[in-house]
């Protein structure tokens, strides 16, 4: 006989990957979800449905976290990345292009644009395919107000996407080549890779050491991930490419594993657009135990400064 709990459990999936992408936030996400297991129990009733219950309930406590936090990321220091999601726990082969390209850090800065209600129903209807009965009962507004919200919200995603973004294929096989340049410390090739107007931004919540407001230009980019590199390797230091929000990515560790930022790549047009780092450590605690990334950059500067080890 299933149960309450083997419901949840099955639905948990599900609905942390909707209160993610209204979120934007791994650990609000998952606070989210354990709410909504409380009012879950709480509930006096039997749900005819506990799927779109359930949904319901994660997107409601959602709006309102999301109305809260739009208020602290105002005063946020510097940029405001979401936190890095290694793996989306919910998979549906039906849905799978639509799941992918939501979770990009570039879909979900875009969903920063639209107003809480607004970026519920676009998540609900265009990543989940939710009916817009279910849709206005989950945000509390009548099925005309929330095709309306969708209509907004979609325009406004359309007009933010690449026009020309790259396949699966293409991405994987592009950062495959850009991860081996860095690797080798190939300024030329790493150029090669990157879009004109290339950049290498990053997300430090000021806790963390940053380039100031970024690195702008293929050139730039390219010698500044040259001069990264190889100190950091002779330190000890390792980076494992990595899908990081459904897209090319990579995790940063110090000598001991721990980690010390995490990247994602935006490819289109068959280059390397953007590099975005997220080295706030307060988003990276999911990931692993959290280098102390001031102490790492000291001895990164240092053994870059230092003679060559010897062949």
């Amino acid at each position: 006989m299933t149960t309450r709990t083997d419901e949840f459990e099955e639905l948990r999936p599900l609905l942390f990957s909707i209160a993610y992408r209204i979120l934007g936030s791994v650990t609000e996400a998952e606070d989210a979800v354990q709410e909504s297991w409380l009012r879950y129990q709480a509930y006096p009733g039997e749900p005819a449905e506990p799927k779109a219950f359930l949904s319901a309930v994660v997107t409601r406590i959602s709006i309102d976290v999301l109305r809260s936090a739009r208020v602290r990321r105002e005063a946020y220091v510097g940029r405001w990345f979401p936190e890095p999601l290694l793996t989306d726990p919910y998979q549906d082969p039906e849905r799978s292009a639509e799941l992918a390209d939501s979770l990009s850090t570039a879909a979900l800065l875009l969903l920063e644009r639209l107003s809480p209600l607004e970026r519920a129903v676009f998540v609900l209807r265009d990543v989940f395919a939710f009916d817009f009965p279910e849709i206005a009962a989950a945000v509390e507004r009548s099925e005309a107000a929330c095709r309306q919200l969708a209509v907004r919200a979609r325009r406004h995603m359309d007009e933010g996407r690449p026009r020309f973004a790259a396949d699966r294929a293409e991405r994987e096989h592009l950062a495959e080549r850009f991860f081996d340049a860095f690797r080798e410390g190939d300024v030329d090739g790493l150029r090669d890779l990157l879009a004109a107007d290339a950049q290498l931004v990053g997300d430090s919540g000021g806790k963390a050491p940053l380039w100031g407001n970024g690195i702008f230009g293929a050139a730039n980019v390219a010698r500044a991930l040259t001069s990264l590199s190889e100190p950091f390797t002779r330190i000890g230091g390792v980076f494992e490419p990595h899908e990081v929000n459904g897209q090319p990515g990579a995790i940063f560790r110090d000598r001991d594993g721990k980690v010390v930022n995490t990247w994602t790549l935006d490819i289109a047009d068959g280059r390397i657009q953007t590099i975005r780092a997220v080295l706030n450590p307060d988003k990276l605690g999911h990931v692993g135990p959290v280098a102390d990334a001031w102490a790492v950059i000291r001895e990164t500067n240092r053994a870059r400064t230092a003679p060559p080890l010897p062949s």
